[in-house]
């Protein structure tokens, strides 16, 4: 013979269930929100110049220089400098930038040779979708990649589901190249 549950003892029931699965929810939503980091700023440097120490820089951003850039992300940059790494012989540079992707800024680190990108790395990812441009396979489209005309000179194919994080690649990319043509020569 089975027995009846009052309806107060059932609502209290499902009270308790729903509670626990919105708590369960905003755990995983919270843990997917931290940064997945991949590579700290050190470890970036030491990859690039591995045989040479790398001179320290900072490009300072006047009005001039950040209206210049606007149209490279859509928005002028923040910021008053923004730093780099140089080769002594100053034929490379490193960069090491944020952009926002969807909600949260995604770190980059883009490396320049000769005016032109030979590495785009993501160090660190914040966003809950569009983690796939850290993959090599889609970072090695940036390889030879020059500014032109305010464009990257190489197609670069998307994401799908990951729009906005290639948005922010690519904004972050065509910063870095113009970023480098403002440097002085050693």
């Amino acid at each position: 013979m089975s027995r009846a549950v009052a309806p107060s003892t059932a609502c209290r029931r499902h009270h308790w269930r729903r509670t626990l699965y919105q708590l369960l929810l905003a755990a995983l939503l919270t843990a997917s929100a931290q940064a997945e980091v991949y590579l700290t700023g050190e470890q970036f440097t030491q990859r690039y110049f591995p045989e040479q120490q790398p001179l320290a820089g900072q490009l300072w951003l006047t009005d001039e220089l950040k209206a210049a850039a606007a149209p490279l992300l859509g928005r002028q940059p923040s910021g008053l400098r923004v730093r780099y790494q140089r080769s002594p012989d100053g034929q490379r540079t490193a960069w090491i930038l944020n952009e926002i992707g969807k909600e949260l800024p995604i770190t980059i680190g883009v490396v320049i040779d000769n005016q032109q990108i030979s590495a785009v790395e993501i160090l660190a990812f914040r966003e809950s979708r569009g983690w796939e441009v850290r993959f090599p396979a889609y970072t090695a489209q940036y390889r030879g990649a020059q500014l032109q005309q305010q464009q990257l000179s190489n197609h670069i194919d998307g994401i799908t589901g990951a729009t906005l994080s290639v948005r922010a690649v690519n904004a972050v990319a065509k910063l870095a190249l113009f970023y480098a043509q403002q440097l002085e020569p050693i």
